[in-house]
């Protein structure tokens, strides 16, 4: 399994609708407005690289309003229980 963060730059009037439209995308697990140089960012789980390159380049790219991404491969995941905490800030 490959994890995989689309870094996103976004025309401004399209972040909200690009945001929706990333997170209906069949490879896309998660999709988090951010602040900073980009404005979204996706999480992709994904069998293979030909996957990812279909993720980004058919899907993520060929949506009106994405001006930029950049792509970042993790290679590896540490406690779980630290991951939790880090995602569950301003959470239920």
């Amino acid at each position: 399994m490959i994890t995989a963060f689309v870094l996103i730059r976004a025309r401004g009037d399209r972040i909200a609708a690009l945001g929706e439209a990333i997170a209906e995308l069949p490879q896309v697990a998660e999709v988090y407005s951010v602040t900073g140089p980009f404005d979204l960012v996706a999480l992709l789980r994904l069998k293979d690289l030909e996957e990812l390159d279909e993720a980004v380049t058919q899907g993520i790219l060929a949506l009106e309003g994405v001006e930029r991404t950049e792509t970042l491969l993790g290679f590896r995941a540490y406690p779980k229980k630290l991951l939790d905490q880090g995602f569950a800030l301003g959470g239920e």
